[in-house]
């Protein structure tokens, strides 16, 4: 098997796997209750907080665990718009971010919010001018996403924070899930409020996360309770996920710092590869996120493509795992080139650290073979 779609998911680590298990059966107490066993509870948790923290170089005062990066969008978004709304409610995005920040912030349009669609260029990249013109004296957030899930563009991340220094009341969100262990991102340095990330995109276990506050931010709740993680989220804490997360996230930045390039080397050729082989148009930006390789095959279904490739025990993907079983049409792809066709036949190739040169040579070639098999059949 391989298996080329850690954009949508990451296999976890059995280290990650056994730190879950073993708190599961033995620290399995309430962090909250008064007894022995919640104090266990209570403090694996706090040393999970702690670690993560010094992971992203910030407080541990500014972690807040979450279920992933869908509430962690979420609670920034709308918690700071609801905590702002006296400053005004103007709130800046981009038209390709995942859809659990598009959504959320149509959802705020319900309540009178104005939302500003910045538009992005070929290579999927929004324009720092063009985010300067925007902004207002009524504007309370801008949030972009460090790395598209879809094509893999970085966006000018440190520009924007430079630019959002001149304008301190408004907050900076990042949305930095394909990025963490990938692309390096200074949340002190960039001027960032508000940052989320995701475990399972990271090796670590679905349904954790984290979105991280800095100090002094005001946050409204999206669900009121009994008041814990400093009442924000409300609900009993998943201690043995939340460590797992920490394990993962130091095990994922460990083997970021020894990759020496050859994630890099992996993605110039499958780059190439796509290149050369004719009716595929690459969508990724030539010097995009080393993981993600987005391309089209304009009159091909992706979904045929995928499953034609499953058989060969290659798993790629279509758009966001989010939205593939929704709809065909990328609206990435229809953003950056204007071309339906195009939109419609995306597929996405993404890898991790645990990748190898040699599953991509087989990926080409299998590529190209079903690509030849299908064009035969259309003839």
């Amino acid at each position: 098997m391989i298996y080329f779609d850690n954009s949508a998911t990451t296999k976890p680590y059995p280290e990650v796997i056994d730190s879950f298990i073993k708190v599961s059966t033995d620290y399995f107490g309430n962090p909250s209750s008064l007894h022995g066993l919640g104090a266990k509870a209570e403090n694996l948790l706090t040393q999970a907080r702690r670690q993560v923290a010094e992971l992203l170089q910030v407080k541990s005062m500014e972690i807040c665990f979450t279920s992933g990066g869908t509430e962690g969008n979420n609670l920034a978004i709308k918690g700071a718009a609801h905590a702002y709304s006296g400053r005004g409610k103007h709130i800046i995005t981009t038209v390709m971010e995942h859809a659990s920040i598009k959504e959320t912030c149509k959802s705020l349009e319900e309540e009178g919010y104005e939302i500003t669609y910045l538009q992005v260029d070929s290579d999927g990249l929004v324009s720092v001018e063009e985010l300067k013109k925007a902004l207002r004296t009524d504007t309370i957030l801008v949030s972009i996403m460090s790395v598209n899930n879809e094509v893999g563009s970085i966006q000018p991340i440190a520009e924007i924070g430079q630019l959002l220094k001149e304008w301190p009341q408004v907050l900076f969100h990042v949305d930095h899930v394909q990025g963490i262990g990938k692309i390096p991102l200074d949340l002190t340095a960039g001027k960032i409020d508000l940052c989320t990330i995701s475990g399972h995109k990271f090796h670590g276990l679905k349904g954790t996360g984290v979105l991280y506050i800095r100090d002094g931010i005001r946050v409204s709740p999206l669900f009121t309770g009994g008041n814990q993680e400093a009442r924000l989220r409300s609900g009993t804490e998943n201690v043995a996920g939340f460590v797992a997360l920490a394990k993962a996230l130091r095990l994922t930045l460990q083997k970021s710092a020894q990759d020496d390039g050859k994630l890099t080397e992996i993605r110039e050729m499958l780059f190439q590869g796509l290149n050369d082989m004719q009716g595929v148009k690459i969508n990724s930006p030539k010097h995009g996120a080393p993981h993600i390789i987005n391309f089209s095959i304009p009159g091909i279904k992706s979904e045929v493509f995928i499953h034609s490739l499953e058989e060969k025990e290659i798993y790629l993907s279509t758009t966001s795992a989010c939205s593939s079983k929704k709809k065909s049409v990328s609206d990435t792809v229809l953003a950056m080139f204007h071309d339906q066709r195009r939109a419609e036949s995306v597929i996405r190739i993404s890898t991790s650290y645990g990748n190898e040169h040699y599953e991509a040579e087989l990926v080409l070639r299998e590529i190209k073979n079903t690509l030849l098999k299908l064009q035969k059949v259309m003839r």
